[in-house]
């Protein structure tokens, strides 16, 4: 499944947010530095996902701050 991502790098707290069936809002505290945001962002979405990070990619917007996401079933 792909989703639509809308990141907020270095916010005070993470926070995950549903918006619809494919669209997520998170926040995270790491800035976009050097992949640290998108690493925050994977990892925050392996835990609300329950799903292991491996199965998680950033398949378009490595450097904006809208992504697509593909989480593997």
């Amino acid at each position: 499944m792909i989703f639509t991502v809308y990141v907020k790098p270095g916010s005070r707290e993470n926070h995950f947010e549903k918006i619809d069936s494919t669209t997520i809002k998170i926040s995270v505290r790491e800035k976009a530095i050097k992949g640290q945001a998108n690493a925050a962002v994977i990892k925050l979405l392996s835990k609300e996902f329950n799903a292991p990070k491996s199965l998680i990619t950033i398949v378009r917007g490595h450097n904006t701050k809208i992504k697509h996401i593909s989480i593997e079933t």
